[in-house]
Formats: structure tokens, sequence, C-alpha cells
């Protein structure tokens, strides 16, 4: 998922050595997407993003989603295999970006009429330049799984909190658990929570 990138530059190239993740469920259920050998890209593994998508429900239909550290992209396609209305990949590294981008042709989502907009950026300063959520209107989910050693997490938290809409979720991957505590302030509360080797997940909800 996530490019794992500190505040020194990385490599512009996609090296040779790729693997692989797969799509889980709904409409590219079994699709695999490539996943470079970049220092620390990490997807989310197949049992975390299971659980997640068992968190919301499987289906998606109408959803906007926002992928805001795309790296792979195992995220935003996967909310888009399950109906998402919208899905907007952001991600900073050119050469993953041009990766999403062959994937995106290779399901062919535009022929499958789902819209999956690419953005070359920082996922923060994309949220940052999104429309504030009114009561009715917002995001309904956006995923958060920034550079573990970039201290991004809370900025990303309050970037994306005021995206989404009242009710609506926040996926976020990290080093440690965000309790109750530390995200009232942000006017979020956890919703689930696991934890995965050295990860942990949550599902937010903004208040």
């Amino acid at each position: 998922m996530r490019q794992g990138k500190p505040a020194t530059a990385r490599p512009s190239t996609v090296q040779s050595r790729k693997h692989e993740v797969r799509i889980i469920g709904g409409l590219w259920k079994r699709s695999k997407l490539p996943v470079a050998d970049k220092p620390g890209l990490r997807p989310t593994p197949d049992r975390v993003r299971e659980t997640l998508f068992n968190w919301l429900g499987q289906d998606l239909t109408g959803w906007r989603c926002v992928d805001a550290f795309a790296g792979s992209g195992a995220l935003g396609f996967e909310a888009a295999s399950r109906g998402a209305l919208e899905v907007t990949l952001v991600e900073q590294d050119a050469a993953l970006v041009a990766q999403l981008q062959k994937v995106k042709e290779h399901l062919k989502a535009d022929a499958a009429g789902v819209q999956i907009t690419l953005r070359r950026g920082d996922g923060i300063t994309a949220l940052g330049a999104w429309p504030a959520a009114q009561p009715q209107d917002g995001l309904d989910l956006v995923f958060l799984d920034p550079p573990f050693d970039a201290q991004l997490f809370e900025p990303a938290l309050k970037a994306a909190a005021r995206v989404v809409k009242p009710g609506a979720y926040i996926y976020l991957e990290a080093p440690s658990a965000w309790t109750a505590e530390l995200l009232a302030p942000l006017g979020l509360s956890p919703h689930r929570h696991l934890k995965a080797g050295a990860v942990h997940a949550h599902l937010l909800r903004r208040e």
C-alpha cells in the first residue's frame, strides 16, 4: 500500500524485482496488483484488508474514497472493486504513479464505469485542498498509511477529519495504537482496531 518515504529522496525508478498482492472481493476479485521492490513500500496484507472490508460491510456502493498514500493502490483499488463511486489515489513517487495507471488500464476501470482518479503529490496536501465536509456532503472513507518514520500521523488525521462527513470513516495504519484520548481532540473516535505484527490497523469514525 503506502510508500514508506522518509524525508530523504527515494529512487526515481521501480526496481526490477516485484511482488504481488491480490484484490480480495468485488468486481476485480483475485486480480493481482504488482508491488514494486522499493524501500518502505508496505502493502496492507490480504488478511488485514479482508478484515477491514468486513468491518466496512463489504459493499461500498456509492462511496467517495481517497487513498492518500497510495503506494501499490491495494486499498484504493479494493474499494473501487467493491462498488465505490469515486476513488482518488494520491502518490508522490512518479514511477509508482505510472504503475498505478497501468493497473487502472489493465483492470479496464473506465470501461467498467468505475471512476478512479490518480494524482501525483503529497497526501496531506491533497487532503488539505479538498473541500471541507458538510453535514450531508463529504468523503465517506479516507485511507491513511503514511511512512512510519516521517511523523505524519497527526497532520494526516487532522487533514482527513476535515474532509470526511460526520459518521464517515478513516482507516489508519500506524506502528502504535491511537487511543480514544488521542483521537478525541481531532473529532475522531475508534471504531475497530487490530494488531498484525508490528502494524496497528484502526478504523476510526468522525464524530
